[in-house]
C-alpha cells in the first residue's frame, strides 16, 4: 500500500478570499484534515478561516492540541503525539492536510510537525503550499509598501525584546514586529523615545472579519490586544539616507 502525503495548506492570515487555488484543491482532495487548537479553549484560528470560506471539515478531522509554551520538553511531547496521529493516517494510504493560518513556512507549527514526522519516517512526502503572510496582508491593507527598490526589511518576533530591536533598528528600512501583545506598552515607549510613533502602524488579525487597524499606536497603551497582532515600523532615517545616497550617485560624473 502506498504511503499518503503530508500537506501543509497555508490559508492566509484571515480573509478566506486569500486562500490560494492550490490550498483550496488540497482541502477538497479527500485528505484527512488536521488543525491546531488551543488546549484551554479548543479554538482553532486556522479552522475558522476554512469555515469562513464555507468549507466543512470532514467527519474524521483531527483537532490537535499545541500548547502556547516555549518549554521544549513539553512541546516535543505534543509534536510526537501529532506526528504519530499523522503517520497512522499516512500509512493507511491517505493524505493528511494540516491547516495553517498565514504561511506554512513562516513561524508556523507546521514546520515542527513536518520535521517530527520525517524524523519518525524519513520517506514521507511533505508538500508545503505557500500562502499570504499577515505582514503582507497588513501592508496591503494600509496601502503602504513593505519595501521599495533597495529597502531592507527585518521580520522579528517581539519576544526577542526591546534591546534586540534597538540594536538592529539602524540597519533596516522597515521593521515587522510580530506577536506584540506581551510587549506592546514597552514597544510604544521605545517608539516614542525613538520618535517613531508616527511611522508605526498596528494591525490585529489582518484580513479577518475581526481585523483592527490603528494608526495612532500610542492610543493602545494600557489596552489588551489579540495574540495575532503586529507592528509595521518605517525608519525615516534610513529613508532619508537612501534618498541622499541616490542623489549622490545621480550627480557623480564618470571617470
Amino acid at each position: 500500500m502506498s504511503v499518503g502525503k503530508l500537506i501543509g495548506a497555508s490559508l492566509g492570515p484571515g480573509d478566506p478570499d486569500l486562500i490560494t487555488r492550490r490550498a483550496w484543491s488540497a482541502l477538497h482532495g479527500g485528505a484527512r484534515w488536521m488543525w491546531p487548537i488551543r488546549k484551554k479553549s479548543g479554538e482553532s484560528y486556522a479552522l475558522s478561516i476554512a469555515l469562513a470560506a464555507g468549507l466543512t471539515p470532514p467527519d474524521d478531522g483531527i483537532p490537535q492540541v499545541f500548547p502556547m509554551t516555549h518549554d521544549a520538553e513539553i512541546l516535543s511531547r505534543y509534536w510526537l503525539l501529532a506526528a504519530q496521529a499523522v503517520l497512522q493516517t499516512l500509512n493507511s494510504g491517505r493524505d493528511v492536510v494540516f491547516l495553517v493560518e498565514g504561511d506554512a513556512s513562516t513561524y508556523s507549527t507546521f514546520g515542527y510537525l513536518a520535521r517530527t514526522v520525517r524524523a519518525l519516517q524519513f520517506d514521507v512526502v511533505i508538500d508545503t503550499i505557500p500562502g499570504v503572510s499577515a505582514y503582507h496582508a497588513a501592508s496591503a491593507r494600509l496601502g503602504e509598501s513593505l519595501a521599495d527598490t533597495d529597502d531592507t526589511v527585518a521580520i522579528i518576533p517581539a519576544a526577542y525584546g526591546i534591546d534586540y530591536v534597538e540594536a538592529i533598528v539602524h540597519q533596516f528600512d522597515t521593521l515587522v514586529l510580530l506577536k506584540v501583545k506581551p510587549l506592546l506598552d514597552d514597544l510604544i515607549d521605545w517608539l516614542a523615545q525613538r520618535d517613531l510613533l508616527q511611522h508605526a502602524r498596528f494591525v490585529e488579525k489582518a484580513g479577518s472579519s475581526a481585523e483592527r487597524v490603528v494608526t495612532d499606536v500610542a492610543a493602545l497603551r494600557g489596552t489588551k490586544v489579540n495574540y495575532l497582532s503586529l507592528l509595521l515600523v518605517r525608519n525615516p532615517e534610513r529613508q532619508r539616507g537612501a534618498v541622499q545616497k541616490g542623489c549622490r550617485k545621480k550627480n557623480e560624473q564618470p571617470a
